[in-house]
């Protein structure tokens, strides 16, 4: 049987790395993003990953579709044996949290709560059908925000604090069918989501924020996926896994 990948958000940043690394790894690769076909970063996502790389018009929140979506990558390419959950939002607006509007608050909990959990639950209950055979892991692509405090985008914390329990969850769920689940807690990373922030952050890092000195860079996130997916760390299931050059390493 094909070793087949999903990847939410795959067509960009972090996704579109790890989608990378996976394909050149050996995998058929899916990748899931609410936009057609044409859009630009699909065309140059599928470009870079080449013939073994399929795109699905899908939006996370879309929770009735799940089904429907994992019956078309089966279709195509096989039943889906790794299921990277990186699709993320951040907040609306950085500022107080005492300013926060609900429609924040809701729209970064549908795509990096409620959606990621229900797609990973319709991946896994099929995961459990499929044999032992190739590896069958699940990894959650959070951040250090899930337990290192920004006060200007609340929601965004709080999404990645439930997404932290969302992959023990599902850990201790899926271990007993052999089922490997991961997080992984990506610190500062240059991609699109953060290049507003780039002024703000890079004399920071240079002063010492970031032990490793420098800005963490989408092939780091994806250097550990790949791993994980290949099941060389099965054993560790349920393991959270800091991809953030130090910063959160306690300090004084």
């Amino acid at each position: 049987m094909s070793r087949v990948a999903l990847i939410t958000g795959g067509q960009r940043g972090i996704g579109y790395a790890v989608a990378k690394a996976l394909t050149e790894a050996g995998w058929q690769v899916a990748i899931a993003a609410p936009v057609p076909g044409d859009d630009a970063d699909i065309v140059a996502a599928l470009d870079g990953l080449g013939e073994t790389a399929r795109h699905y018009r899908h939006d996370v929140t879309d929770i009735a579709g799940h089904s429907g979506l994992l019956d078309r990558i089966a279709a195509d390419l096989g039943p889906v044996t790794t299921f990277v959950s990186n699709a993320g939002v951040s907040a609306k607006i950085r500022g107080d949290m005492l300013d926060m509007a609900p429609d924040s608050f809701d729209a970064v909990m549908d795509v990096n709560l409620r959606g990621a959990f229900f797609l990973a639950q319709e991946a896994a209950k099929r995961m459990i059908d499929l044999p032992t055979e190739p590896y069958r892991s699940i990894a959650f692509i959070t951040s250090v925000s899930a337990t290192m405090v920004s006060i200007e985008r609340a929601e965004y914390c709080i999404s990645k604090a439930g997404a932290a329990m969302m992959a023990q969850l599902f850990a201790a769920r899926l271990a007993p069918h052999g089922i490997g689940v991961f997080e992984l807690r990506p610190g500062i990373i240059e991609t699109a989501m953060t290049a507003g922030v780039k002024d703000k952050y890079t004399p920071r890092i240079e002063g010492g924020l970031v032990p490793a000195a420098r800005w963490g860079q989408p092939a780091d996130i994806a250097s550990v996926v790949v791993p994980l997916a290949e099941g060389r760390l099965a054993f560790s299931t349920g393991a959270t896994i800091p991809v953030d050059g130090g910063l959160s390493i306690p300090r004084l």
